[in-house]
């Protein structure tokens, strides 16, 4: 076996392969970039190569900066993670020149599969079922308007070389065409150095459906079942399952088949992912279509390692050091469900804008639970496990992906993974910049989630108006009050105690006034219990003053809240939702029914940069009348484009920025009259 490895990225995936190599005896080398050099992956490995600036072209990117680090450091193989070099065929050939193996598949195999126009054709040679298209070069937008229209609308625009949700557009008609072509080629050419763009047909209620590969160097290869991956957001993965609510054993085994079939077609060895696209408007299950092939380690992986206790990156390693897969196809079982949440540096409250910063706070559920995955029968305890890379007091910076986290969760039933999400999303601390944690727990409790009828239309479809928060029962509101008292009391009962704020006979009331989402609700604590408008609630928890983070049993059922002292009292989040509480002693409550209103300005006059990034075009000049929908600006944040529209009809008064500029957060861009 390798005596040591090198790891060519960064964040989570590099403390996971360091993680399974340590388990190994492997030793590791991390490398490592200005942004990075505090990162939790450079403390894990056993020895770090620093290889330059923040930015990923200048550092990750430099193929003969890693291969520089391997040599400095004498390392036999390197595990390319995901994204950066993980599918740059010369990578993988400098590496061979240099007599350092790639952890990897052939480089064959991921040129064959990296091309997406390229990948089509193979895989209807191989007999699997592809999506109708054109699969030529589209020389223009005129073209491409053509091209659409024969295959019909809708279609999707992709990048050839893109991957991670970028470069693709979905095109409707041909307004949509002409809007998005020239962006999907820039987003290519940027992202992936390749502008090469190609249409094919977009299937109809699509659910997104992905076969895990493995194979070896001595021609066997397995499918270790499928995942779902239908909730997107701008074709990025948000939720991820295994296995598939949709997916019958009869499905599995077909596509499966097709996917080996496609895998040793190309010489395939290594993991890899081989993704379809199904119609889940026909019920036999049948119309399943390949879309690409990830000639690579999946973001998603460890919900596959949860059901079938495969560690994929010790398969990875063995299968590159030469030996034999020791197992076979029959041996490929599934055990329970499991779900994976991608915690994402994003406000979903501010339409998903990306947010970079420090953690202020970074507090994720794994106190007393195990996250070594596959080393401990495959789960950790309670059946949770967090793959992360960040740590409190670090940056999330505009360098690379706003990944926080990846939260897993096993169970024996797909509910129960669920819930699992539910409670372990409630004690998962982030502060210092936006996050998505209630969005992503919102989804565990939507019942069209629950329900297993997805599509990848999900997000757009139940949120149509943006994320406001999950839906809040009555009976939670009145719970959440109960837990509200039993803070206020404990806060006044501690002020009653420090010298000088308040004389030692005064006691803290026991009757509070609580204003929660709307509704108001008399709460009075005594020894024995707590009443809630009348109602007793049978409330069992502990709180400090100052204490972020509560558990509370609740009528029996535990509620992790987090809270946050206000003005006016506190800011509870759980169950996937902000609540901004008023609490005030019953009775002094009603002296501020009469309190007055601030009301926000207005700012719609205004064209306002809703996240720092890089102004890519301005499209409108001072004068011009624009029209409401149309696009006046695109600006370009962690490598997308987001197209910035008209809300109204209305002249341009003026301009303030000009293509090219660096913007920073609420920078005005123009201004309307």
């Amino acid at each position: 076996m390798f005596k040591k490895i090198l790891i060519a990225n960064r964040g989570e995936i590099a403390c996971r392969v360091i993680k399974t190599a340590r388990r190994m005896g492997i030793a590791t080398v991390a490398v490592y970039s200005d942004a990075d050099a505090r990162a939790p992956f450079v403390q894990m490995a056993d020895e770090a190569v620093h290889i330059g600036p923040s930015p990923a072209s200048e550092s990750y990117l430099i193929a003969d900066k890693i291969i520089a680090a391997a040599k400095q450091t004498g390392a036999e193989a390197v595990h390319p993670g995901y994204g950066f070099l993980s599918e740059r065929t010369s990578f993988a050939e400098a590496l061979a020149a240099e007599g350092i193996e790639f952890i990897g598949p052939p480089v064959n195999a991921i040129a064959a599969m990296g091309d997406k126009i390229e990948s089509k054709k193979l895989a209807k040679a191989a007999g699997v079922n592809v999506v109708p298209g054109f699969v030529g070069e589209i020389e223009d937008t005129e073209n491409a308007v053509r091209i659409s229209a024969e295959i019909g609308y809708p279609v999707m625009m992709k990048a050839s070389a893109g991957g991670g949700g970028k470069g693709m557009r979905l095109a409707y008609n041909e307004k949509d065409v002409r809007e998005g072509f020239e962006a999907t080629k820039r987003e290519g050419l940027n992202s992936f150095g390749d502008d090469r763009v190609f249409i094919e047909k977009f299937i109809l209620n699509p659910r997104h459906i992905e076969i895990q590969i493995l194979g070896d160097k001595h021609g066997n290869v397995l499918y270790l079942n499928e995942r779902e991956c239908s909730i997107q957001r701008r074709h990025q993965k948000v939720v991820e399952e295994a296995p598939s609510p949709f997916v019958t054993p009869k499905m599995r085994k077909a596509m499966g088949e097709q996917c080996v079939a496609l895998s040793k077609a190309v010489g395939y060895y290594s993991a890899g992912t081989v993704e379809l696209i199904v119609s889940g408007a026909d019920p036999s299950g049948e119309s399943f279509y390949f879309l690409e092939m990830n000639t690579r380690l999946q973001v998603e992986h460890p919900v596959t390692e949860a059901i079938t206790g495969v560690d994929l990156v010790e398969q990875m390693i063995r299968v590159a050091y030469g030996e034999k897969l020791a197992m076979k196809q029959s041996d490929v079982k599934i055990d329970g469900w499991a779900i994976e949440n991608r915690v994402y540096a994003e406000d979903p409250y501010r339409g998903f804008l990306p947010s970079t910063g420090r953690l202020v706070r970074y507090n994720p559920p794994v106190a007393g639970w195990t996250d070594d995955g596959a080393e401990n029968g495959r789960r950790g305890m309670d059946g949770v496990r967090v793959d992360d890379g960040v740590y409190e007091g670090g940056e999330v910076s505009m360098f690379y992906d706003p990944m926080i986290a990846k939260l897993v969760t096993w169970g024996k039933t797909r509910d129960e993974a669920a819930d699992k999400q539910i409670a372990a999303l409630d004690a998962f601390e982030i502060e210092g910049l936006g996050h998505n944690i209630d969005f992503v727990s919102a989804i565990m409790q939507h019942p069209r989630f629950r329900s297993g009828e997805l599509t990848t239309g999900f997000i757009a479809e139940e949120y149509p108006e943006g994320f406001h928060g999950a839906a809040t029962s009555e009976e939670l509101k009145a719970r959440l009050a109960a837990i509200a008292g039993f803070v206020a009391a404990a806060r006044a009962d501690r002020a009653r105690n420090v010298d000088g704020q308040l004389a030692a006979h005064l006691a803290p009331p026991a009757e509070w006034s609580i204003k929660l989402g709307g509704s108001t609700f008399a709460v009075t604590l005594d020894e024995d219990e707590v009443t809630v408008d009348g109602k007793v609630i049978d409330l069992a928890m502990e709180y400090t003053p100052g204490d972020r983070l509560v558990e509370a049993e609740v009528d029996g059922e535990m509620i992790g809240v987090k809270i946050l002292p206000t003005f006016t009292g506190l800011r509870m989040t759980t169950r996937g939702a902000i609540h901004k509480v008023e609490i005030l002693p019953a009775r002094v409550a009603d002296f501020t029914r009469h309190m007055i209103e601030k009301v926000p300005p207005d700012l719609s006059r205004f064209l306002i940069c809703p996240m720092p990034g890089l102004l890519v075009a301005l499209n409108v000049k001072e004068g011009d009348t624009v029209e409401a929908g149309q696009p006046l600006a695109v600006v370009e944040a962690m490598k997308m484009e987001n197209i910035l529209r008209a809300e109204k009809t209305a002249v341009v008064k003026k301009v303030n920025a000009k293509a090219g500029e660096s913007l920073a957060v609420d920078a005005i861009i123009l201004e309307l009259e």
